[in-house]
């Protein structure tokens, strides 16, 4: 009989008083009465780490969240103190710590209080896994407001919120519903119009309270693992965002066809059927570039194999879709089949490449295939392995992408939907329970996947998608949200999604258009499709069971919509090029919620629907049938509305005319919007020239186009475009200047530049810095247009 109910009952335990200090280069050291020391690391001038260990000792330092090229290195670093707190400043922030509990209180270098702990770390000891579960509870200020956190289907602010991250597959998931397929346990705070960011980088089930249990308290706390986090100051919405992608990392610029529609279903098969979908897109005329085979391709759905009946002669197939433009895309689960006639099992027991149970077995779980066992992709041998296994699909039958589904990781038919708590990873060399590994399997298949690809593609670049992601895997792969529902509410679901995936670091994400279960309606499809073009990643999905979804599915009104739409997408190719350079160079995200493009407008802070595609495109979805227009909030400045060119100005809400086969887009003042010739599939033409839409801005603005070889790695050798377009505009006069860097020599040697909002006619036209006749520039007066070599310095309108 226990009788010691203190034991069982300590409660939350706190810091003590400090007795011990150290420094160590960028790194202090402070260590309580009771053996709990708060390791401070100063990253950046913006970016501290605090990581607590309890009982004295601190767990090894390892994350497959953090990015190893990360940037470090501050300007200043003071430490000074006094009898009851330590002062810790930057160039950018001074930290206040207590001296009796560690509680910590963050200020910008002017004074201004930007966060500050309530009971701060604090921690309960876990008699039934072991181990601690680690809090950490922190006042909220005055309106403060909060975002990120991933794929969570529920409002962008999430303030009155609790969340939880356990990567789970969540079919048909609802509005509001969590836990679904991600975990990013990274979120951004806007307080007095200072932003900041928290990572708690912690792969245990975690948990984040925005104000809901207490009203003026937020707090984040594990189920075990480290109290591990970091602090990232702005002031602006941008530097957090920026610093938070450059501590995880960036992808490397993806082929440029993988920016194309994509058109996806389970499941397309037999060859015959994919012919089909694949000559309906030609002979409509509507662009497509990749084309997805589902489990259905399989034998028996057995990873890495072909279903010969259907399937007879995959490389053939797969040369002959590459030959129309189509880039073939297949799905690989992480279940393999326990079959001893399978060569990809067999070789997986024989070098002990499964998960086992913590008593020795083989973990067993029933997937689409039946029972299953499932690779250990934390352990680097797997990773190495499972790459390997790509060498077929890739190099020699010619597949150009993989799509990794099923890795949160799912498991049918049992509690939970995924591995038992007991199963054992070798996590690099720290091996730990499931626990532990659950949310960062899915990040470790793909990164497998990823370097397989990558090996076998060369010297094309790899092309890769995932469901289930933890902080970080935007380093190996692309995503996309899941099983979601034909539905008005997903759709709006979709549109929250993917902003706040974009400024969690994930940015090349998408949504199943048209939804993924049960049927849209065409009207449904048709907005759905509007949105989809403006997400950086565009693939429309569907499972077969409830009907077809090709953009043709519903009828000839709605097939032009689709048409219209992707058509402009693959006008703006070049602009969305541009905007992955700038994700991948900067970490820029690619969608950007109004609250991140004007945070200092009060009235940003709580819409969902409006977002800036790049820099300079405004998009707002309709989310309702039946509708003709919508009311909607435009940003400050001047726009101009994309279909009828027509000017307004922002800083209020206003309704927009938008009918079924229009979606309200607006271009910021000052802009260069660059756009291709329109081609059915990245490749189709040679670029002969590309168009300019100038749009009219007073003062001065600039634009940026990004150009390579659209695939290949010589843009590492400097064999690029970028050019960066400098405007200045006056109430008679217009500048356009123009600088590049890169050795890439593009295939055309004319921009056709057309003047938009022009608010003078056109006396004089100087280019560099010589009178030029408007014959010479081949000006079109009727268009506003005229004709330039590409490589003109600077272009000066002068009006009468």
């Amino acid at each position: 009989m226990i009788v010691n109910t203190e034991l069982q009952q300590k409660g939350n335990q706190f810091p003590n008083r400090v007795v011990d200090f150290k420094k160590e280069v960028d790194t202090l050291y402070f260590t309580t009465k009771n053996e709990v020391i708060l390791q401070l690391t100063v990253l950046r001038d913006s970016v501290i780490r605090f990581r607590f260990a309890t009982g004295g000792v601190f767990e090894p330092d390892f994350s497959y969240a953090i990015d190893e090229q990360a940037l470090k290195g501050y300007n200043h670093l003071e430490l000074t103190d006094d009898d009851t707190h330590y002062h810790i400043k930057t160039a950018k922030l001074h930290l206040r710590l207590e001296k009796e509990s560690l509680q910590a209180s963050i200020f910008d270098r002017e004074g201004n209080l930007i966060n500050e702990d309530e009971l701060g770390f604090h921690y309960e000891e876990s008699f039934e896994y072991g181990g601690n579960i680690v809090k950490m509870s922190k006042k909220a200020q005055h309106a403060e407001s909060y975002y990120g956190l991933g794929d969570k289907p529920m409002h962008s602010n999430l303030r009155g919120k609790r969340i939880e991250n356990w990567a789970t597959d969540q079919y048909a998931f609802s509005k509001d519903q969590d836990p679904i397929y991600k975990s990013v346990p990274f979120y951004i705070g806007l307080t007095q119009k200072k932003a900041y960011g928290i990572f708690f980088d912690n792969t245990f089930r975690t948990y984040f309270d925005f104000c809901h249990e207490r009203m003026g308290v937020t707090s984040f706390w594990a189920q075990g693992g480290e109290m591990n986090y970091y602090f990232i100051y702005g002031p602006e919405m941008s530097n957090v965002v920026q610093s938070y992608t450059n501590l995880t990392g960036v992808p490397e610029l993806p082929p440029l066809w993988a920016l194309g529609y994509q058109q996806c279903k389970w499941s397309y098969f037999p060859e015959s059927n994919v012919k089909e979908i694949a000559a309906k897109f030609r002979e409509l005329k509507i662009p497509c570039d990749g084309i997805y085979l589902d489990i259905d391709y399989m034998d028996g759905w057995r990873c890495f194999t072909w279903n010969n009946e259907y399937f007879p002669d995959p490389k053939r197939m797969v040369g002959e879709l590459a030959e129309d433009g189509f880039k073939t895309i297949v799905i690989i689960d992480p279940g393999i089949k326990i079959d001893k006639d399978y060569w990809v099992y067999n070789e997986g027991v024989k070098n002990d490449y499964f998960c086992k149970r913590a008593d020795g077995p083989y973990m067993k779980g029933k997937v689409w295939p039946g029972e299953c066992n499932f690779p250990d992709y934390t352990n680097p041998k797997v990773r190495k392995w499972w790459a390997g296994l790509f060498k077929e699909l890739i190099q020699d039958i010619g597949v150009k992408g993989v799509w990794n589904d099923m890795n949160e990781p799912a498991v049918m038919e049992v509690p939970g939907k995924t591995f038992p708590s007991d199963v054992r990873h070798n996590y690099d060399g720290h091996p730990c329970s499931h626990l532990k590994a659950h949310n960062i399997y899915g990040t470790q298949m793909a990164r497998a996947t990823y370097e397989g690809v990558k090996k076998y593609a060369y010297p094309q670049r790899p092309f890769v998608i995932t469901r289930s992601a933890y902080s970080g895997a935007q380093r190996y792969t692309s995503s996309w949200t899941g099983d979601n529902v034909a539905s008005w509410e997903h759709l709006w679901v979709a549109n929250v999604q993917v902003q706040r995936m974009c400024i969690s670091g994930m940015s090349f994400t998408g949504t199943d258009i048209g939804g993924f279960a049960e049927q849209p309606t065409g009207e449904l499809y048709a907005r759905w499709i509007q949105l989809g073009v403006f997400h950086p990643f565009c693939r429309t999905h569907s499972s077969g069971h409830h009907g077809d979804q090709e953009p043709w599915t519903f009828d000839v009104g709605v097939t032009d919509i689709a048409r219209k739409f992707i058509n402009l997408r693959y006008r703006l190719l070049p602009y969305l090029y541009t905007m992955f350079y700038e994700y991948v160079k900067k970490g820029t995200p690619l969608l950007k919620p109004l609250v991140y493009f004007d945070q200092e407008d009060a009235q940003t802070h709580y819409r969902t629907d409006e977002f800036i595609f790049g820099h300079h495109i405004l998009v707002c979805p309709i989310l309702e049938p039946n509708a003709k227009g919508r009311r909607m909030y435009v940003p400050r400045g001047k726009w101009f509305n994309y279909w009828s060119k027509q000017s307004i100005e922002g800083g209020k809400e206003q309704w927009v005319d938008a009918d079924i086969d229009e979606m309200p887009l607006f271009i910021k003042e000052g802009t260069i919007l660059p756009k291709y010739p329109l081609q059915q599939y990245v490749g189709e033409l040679e670029i002969k020239q590309v168009e300019l839409e100038v749009y009219y801005g007073l003062g001065k603005n600039a634009s940026k186009l990004y150009e390579d070889a659209q695939d290949g790695y010589d843009y590492k050798k400097g064999r690029y475009s970028y050019r960066t377009f400098k405007m200045v505009g006056r109430e008679r006069d217009w500048i356009i200047q123009q600088h590049k860097r890169g050795d890439y020599i593009t295939s055309y040697d004319t921009f056709r530049i057309h003047l938009i909002g022009l608010p003078f006619d056109i006396k004089e036209i100087e280019l560099d810095n010589q009178l030029v006749t408007f014959e010479e520039m081949q000006f079109d007066p009727i268009a506003c247009a005229l004709i330039i070599n590409k490589d003109f310095t600077e272009l000066h309108l002068t009006g009468a």
